[in-house]
């Protein structure tokens, strides 16, 4: 029996960038898809598109938030499939039948994760920087170094998957991924491209803040030891790449 993936989407004056999330999800070959939206008062045409999804998007909303991880939470909250899949507006869904083969390859398992590529505005890929790690290799311990595994490449069942700590107004995507590995029984790599996110986000735009964020999170889950010796990894690859990113 399929599972249904509850796929959220985030979004506000990203009119274009939303369109393009919704024709990759509505594309997707594997019926059980539950697609939500959760948008912060767009004035760009935005809920013009969302009245017309008929069929496509399953629930959306328009209101105030406190930021991207607070409509996120909204999202969350909403979602009723097995797994939960956050990708904003500008994420595009590897290929048709990706959801096919990844839940396919799932094992049951309570995060499943893959590979993914950065795209530019311009249409320009280049994969995710950080080497993902073997499912043998991979724990919560893993994210000392960094968001080692792209946000938008981890699925997570429902159950296990917390909030988001919204005291992060830039970095909470990596808190919220060590929360769910401390949470899960299975972890299963599908060693596939799964999606393309969109470059240019939250944490893309405010380097300082998502940096000193990271710190204190790690900091937090791995004390101050473990979490000098990560930094220092990761500006030695700043170092030797000659950008962050």
């Amino acid at each position: 029996m399929n599972r249904t993936v509850s796929i959220v989407t985030v979004t506000m004056n990203s009119y274009e960038d939303l369109r393009h999330t919704i024709a990759s999800v509505r594309s997707q070959t594997y019926a059980p898809i539950e697609h939500i939206v959760i948008d912060g008062c767009s004035v760009d045409g935005t809920l013009d598109l969302l009245n017309q999804q008929h069929g496509a998007v399953d629930q959306w909303l328009s209101e105030d938030d406190a930021g991207p991880y607070d409509a996120m939470n909204k999202g969350l909250d909403l979602a009723k499939g097995e797994y939960i899949w956050f990708l904003n507006a500008g994420d595009t869904i590897a290929a048709d039948d990706t959801l096919d083969q990844v839940m396919a390859d799932a094992k049951d398992a309570d995060i499943v994760y893959g590979n993914a590529e950065r795209v530019d505005v311009n249409g320009f890929c280049r994969p995710w920087h950080k080497k993902t790690p073997k499912t043998c290799d991979i724990s919560a311990q893993s994210f000392a170094a960094g968001m080692v595994v792209c946000h938008q490449a981890l699925l997570v069942r429902r159950t296990i998957a917390p909030h988001y700590n919204t005291r992060w107004t830039v970095s909470a995507d990596i808190d919220w991924a060590i929360r769910c590995l401390n949470r899960t029984t299975s972890v299963h790599n599908v060693n596939n491209l799964i999606c393309k996110f969109l470059d240019g986000g939250i944490s893309s735009k405010h380097r300082l803040r998502g940096f000193i964020e990271r710190f204190h999170i790690l900091h937090v889950h791995f004390g101050l030891r473990k979490t000098l010796n990560g930094h220092m990894n990761i500006l030695l690859d700043f170092v030797r790449r000659g950008r962050w990113d």
